[in-house]
């Protein structure tokens, strides 16, 4: 128990509520999801929601069921209710964050960004913030503040009707109706099928984890474990999780990618937390002798050519080239590693404003 995060969890409960209703189709919001996930990060210790409770009394059971404690925030005549609340919750989160320095994480429920300063105060007294809200209620302000942000809409056992479902691909557009002297043909009524999400681009995040994995080892100059690449992941983008590709663990997910050769898996200093590192020379080689042979053919007899334009070839060659996967954040820096590895010789050249390439002498 001492290894667990210690967790409290703060819910703006009318922003969360509002948000279900108005894009779930009116459905009631449920707590157990977010208690689910939250299990799987650690051990909470403090559970509060805040709300006008006489406009919320049905939920009153499902949190109370939960060991929800539920702050009263009434209405008053002249007042805000919303930011009674608001200021309530940031008061006790923040004495919460000096006098239980236990509680090492603290969980926002909420989309509006008005607690973006409260997230910033809590980071800097070195708390780790996870954010949950309902996805097209949530302020594009918040996410990026927090360590860690989950979509209450993508949680395990949130059932999402099909009109709000996200990242939907678009309808086809519909044929013209064939016509005929007598007036349109009419075409027999079918029942419209739910709208499909489309998958996110795996090798899109393919390209990023390697580039982070390359900027990990350069910086750090030691091992790169699972656990630090997906610390790092969530630090770029606080809302990412391998849920959103189709994987079930960030575990299965690096498996996959090493499947194909993206990246090695090794045993790490902890089970079942392994040290990923990029492939060490194969590819690379492979790629540098591609660059050569372009190279050669494209300079001819002491000729040279130039960096512009040159990665279309290599394209055109191999197209699934890129540079990106092999651990380069951009294609010169490809063809300096090349240069540096003996495959080519790259200058600059003033007159002709750009980098030149030559065969290296064998």
């Amino acid at each position: 128990m001492d290894h667990e995060d210690r967790i409290a969890l703060f819910l703006d409960y009318e922003n969360l509520a509002l948000g279900v209703r108005d894009h779930h189709g009116g459905r009631p919001f449920d707590f157990r999801p977010i208690a689910d996930a939250l299990a799987e990060r650690g051990r909470v210790v403090v559970r509060r929601a805040y709300a006008d409770w006489s406009y919320f009394d049905e939920d009153r059971r499902m949190l109370t069921r939960s060991h929800v404690e539920l702050i009263e925030i009434p209405q008053r005549m002249g007042a805000s209710r919303k930011n009674a609340a608001d200021i309530k919750m940031a008061v006790d989160a923040v004495e919460l964050a000096f006098e239980r320095g236990y509680i090492s994480t603290f969980v926002i429920c909420t989309g509006d960004s008005d607690f973006t300063p409260l997230v910033h105060k809590l980071r800097e007294l070195n708390k780790r913030v996870i954010g949950v809200g309902v996805e097209k209620s949530t302020s594009a302000l918040l996410p990026p503040a927090c360590d860690e942000f989950l979509y209450y809409d993508r949680l395990e056992g949130v059932d999402v009707p099909p009109s709000a479902g996200r990242r939907t691909r678009p309808a086809r557009p519909e044929p013209a109706a064939p016509t005929s002297p007598a007036g349109p043909v009419p075409e027999p009524a079918l029942d419209a099928a739910p709208a499909e999400e489309a998958p996110r681009d795996v090798d899109t995040l393919a390209v990023q984890l390697v580039q982070t994995v390359a900027g990990m080892q350069g910086s750090a100059g030691g091992e790169v474990t699972a656990s630090g690449l997906k610390r790092a992941l969530l630090r770029k983008d606080p809302t990412f999780s391998e849920s959103d590709y189709g994987f079930r663990t960030f575990g299965e997910l690096l498996r996959h990618l090493a499947g194909h050769n993206v990246v090695e898996l090794a045993p790490g200093p902890a089970k079942g937390d392994p040290e990923v590192s990029l492939p060490e020379r194969g590819d690379r080689e492979v790629a540098f002798a591609l660059l050569r042979s372009v190279v050669v053919d494209l300079a001819g007899e002491g000729g040279a050519v130039a960096l512009s334009g040159l990665k279309d070839q290599l394209r055109r060659a191999r197209p699934d080239f890129s540079e990106k996967k092999l651990g380069y954040r951009s294609f010169l820096q490809f063809c300096k590693a090349a240069a540096t590895g003996g495959a080519v010789e790259l200058r600059w050249s003033p007159d002709d404003g750009d980098y030149l390439l030559t065969p290296q002498a064998p």
